[in-house]
């Protein structure tokens, strides 16, 4: 559990009992999902928010997208928990890692969703949590999921033709900062409690985010239906499921989560068939079933508290 409050009193004028209040309805109303549930929920968001943002970026580009998206969310964030920014430095060094992380892993997909459809986007970057599950592993039938997982990886890419190298490094690249999450994620997850070290570390992500949406788009970002999208897709790909995350990786180890994120390439792929008509050959929705399969089997052996 986490070993520092920083949603305490220090909120300025708002009163300290309904802080207290929110925070322990919050605390409630997660205990009472199974941290499984709460990673395939945040999965099912975040791959709407992606469809989502894919059609903003005519309007305003990939990295204007992102700013949109984390700045809305660190907006959401800390309205809701109001995190008092007075927390021990070790503290803070996590919630900046935390930030950085995050910022740099959605600039990258975002490139690589610009020029990827989101299935083999998600797919390429699976491949950095998938590193964590299998660096993780104490039992050779994770080992086996996990690799069951990587054949459907690899077969989700078979047979889309030539795929735009610069949109592959990218996302390779937000699969490595997606492993990085994942650690971190759990780091923030001891040092911080409830939503007030996310808070922190999403505006750190958006400070990170915003200048390079600034330089890319301009005016173009205040557009009022650009705005609307915006807030959209960040309570979709940021608020919601990067809360869900959190609040799973406290009752879970990294390399069960890691195993549990082998949904994403499924998800990606079945949303990016119904909402953005990215149709998917039979031997890519085996690979789904691939994918499937080794996440179901990952979660039957890991118990009820991972």
């Amino acid at each position: 559990m986490a070993t520092m409050n920083v949603d305490g009193s220090g909120r300025g004028p708002f009163p300290r009992a309904r802080s207290v209040s929110l925070t322990a309805m919050a605390g409630r109303t997660f205990d009472a999902v199974p941290p499984t549930a709460l990673v395939l929920l945040g999965i099912v968001s975040v791959q709407l928010g992606s469809a989502v943002a894919k059609h903003l970026f005519g309007a305003v580009g990939s990295f204007g997208t992102v700013a949109l998206r984390l700045f809305f969310a660190a907006a959401v964030l800390l309205l809701v928990w109001r995190p008092s920014p007075r927390v021990h430095r070790r503290t803070w060094a996590v919630v900046l890692a935390y930030g950085v992380v995050l910022g740099g892993m959605n600039l990258c997909f975002y490139q690589a969703l610009s020029r990827l459809p989101l299935g083999i986007a998600v797919t390429v970057e699976f491949l950095g949590p998938l590193t964590v599950a299998l660096a993780g592993s104490r039992r050779w039938l994770d080992a086996f999921w996990a690799l069951l997982a990587t054949g459907g990886v690899v077969l989700l890419m078979e047979g889309r033709g030539e795929l735009d190298v610069v949109g592959l490094l990218f996302a390779l690249a937000a699969g490595a900062a997606w492993g990085l999450y994942i650690l971190v994620g759990a780091a923030l997850g001891r040092h911080t409690a409830e939503g007030g070290g996310l808070a922190l570390g999403m505006a750190v992500a958006a400070l990170v985010a915003v200048p390079f949406g600034v330089a890319e788009s301009g005016t173009a970002l205040i557009q009022p239906w650009v705005l609307i999208a915006g807030l959209g897709v960040a309570l979709l790909s940021s608020v919601i499921p990067y809360t869900l995350d959190l609040e799973a990786l406290r009752r879970v180890p990294p390399r069960v989560f890691g195993i549990l994120m082998s949904l994403e390439p499924a998800m990606a792929a079945l949303i990016g068939f119904v909402v953005l008509r990215e149709s998917l050959h039979l031997s890519q929705w085996i690979a789904v079933l691939c994918v499937v399969a080794a996440s179901v089997g990952a979660t039957r052996g890991t118990g009820p508290a991972g």
